[in-house]
């Protein structure tokens, strides 16, 4: 049986995340800004699902005032239709909450069904459009999410705790 983990993603899983991203979308992210994301921007938030160690899914997130704003989520192919999606979703929207947003929003193809579909699952709704969004101009569906769970800040792998002691 395979050992299925999810945590932030790290500089060893940025070939698979490229592997994935160029499977999956018509415009993929270079290899360069995805590096980027995880090493620079400190806005940036990416979780990853493994499986025996190896990154088979991917979600990502930019943090704005109250906001996580997902960038990306994807799933290999070979492992789609289980769930993973879902998953590394779930612990998005965790890492959000952990991280102090209040809300998430995304953008969605509108021809995109089954991504609407666990979206909306997840308890976002649809809020408008962006027309001609994408490189084809089609339309994006906008989402938010206005609930989300109950945050730990002591879970935010991000937070930084100043030193109570005066020198």
């Amino acid at each position: 049986m395979s050992e299925i983990t999810v945590g932030l993603m790290d500089l060893r899983d940025v070939d698979a995340v490229c592997a994935i991203e160029d499977a999956t979308f018509q415009t993929p992210w270079s290899r360069d800004s995805i590096l980027k994301e995880v090493t620079t921007n400190e806005l940036a938030r990416y979780m990853v699902v493994r499986e025996d160690g190896e990154c088979i899914a991917y979600a990502g997130m930019w943090l704005a005032a109250d906001e996580g704003h997902i960038t990306n989520i994807a799933v290999r192919e070979d492992r789609r239709g289980i769930g993973y999606g879902e998953m590394v979703t779930r612990a998005l929207i965790q890492l959000a909450a952990d991280s102090g947003m209040n809300w998430m929003t995304l953008e969605v193809r509108r021809s995109n069904k089954p991504a609407q579909s666990l979206y909306h699952k997840l308890g976002f709704i649809d809020v408008g459009y962006r027309k001609r969004y994408y490189e084809n101009s089609e339309d994006a569906l906008v989402m938010a999410l206005e609930q989300l769970p109950e945050g730990n800040p002591e879970n935010d792998p991000f937070l930084v705790y100043e030193d109570d002691e005066e020198e």
